[in-house]
């Protein structure tokens, strides 16, 4: 991981005191079901604002169907352009971050005064425990799980669910409440998916997709 970039620095005067959800993801290409989140991170969590961090890169997934880092970059781009509040970054390729644990990390110490709310779906809360450092990121920030269709059980009865049951709270508390915190939203749910919109742009994505180096 490389030192915290300026830009870090200058961002944690602009954000002291306000509320920020990060909402991580390979975002291949974004849809709107992922716009539909993150105003429901405006709207039930009553964040300042949404900041989309593309990783360069996720653990989880290969890169077989990747499309290339600017590629995703700009799509986010796209499908957030009207709205000042929800903004794509690059911050994990800047900050060298490969882990969300790490990123959670550096941002918490170039923003100590910026109170961040994790987002993910609940695809990943059934394998939330295969994170590396799964519980540290549990500890440093409030989660915030949003419904996805045919996940909902599986991820409620995950390692993590059934480790920090004690610690889970309404959507609405995530602002207020110190970590460890947790709550599942619920919202009214969205076709899309990555998936069905890699299929519809074909090869067009497809020509985007990112190459492993040697």
């Amino acid at each position: 991981m490389t030192g915290l970039p300026y830009m870090l620095i200058r961002e944690a005067a602009l954000w002291r005191g306000r509320t920020i959800a990060l909402y991580g993801g390979s975002f291949n290409p974004a849809h709107k079901g992922h716009r539909r989140v993150a105003r429901e991170c405006l709207k039930q969590l009553h964040a300042d604002a949404v900041w989309f961090l593309v990783s360069p890169g996720n653990p989880q997934k290969t890169n077989d169907s990747m499309a290339a880092f600017k590629k995703r970059v700009d799509s986010v781009e796209q499908l957030t352009r009207h709205h000042p509040r929800m903004m794509a970054t690059d911050i994990e390729k800047r900050l060298g971050t490969r882990y969300s644990a790490d990123t959670v990390l550096a941002l918490k110490k170039a923003m100590p005064f910026t109170n961040f709310i994790w987002v993910m779906g609940a695809d990943n809360l059934a394998s939330f425990h295969t994170w590396r450092h799964w519980r540290e990121i549990a500890k440093a920030l409030p989660i915030a799980v949003f419904d996805r269709p045919g996940y909902a059980l599986s991820g409620l009865a995950s390692p993590f669910a059934r480790c920090f049951q004690r610690f889970r709270t309404t959507p609405q508390r995530l602002k207020t409440t110190q970590s460890p915190a947790w709550a599942f939203v619920t919202m009214p749910r969205h076709p899309a998916s990555a998936t069905q919109a890699r299929q519809l742009l074909g090869e067009e994505w497809l020509s985007g997709i990112e190459r492993k180096e040697n």
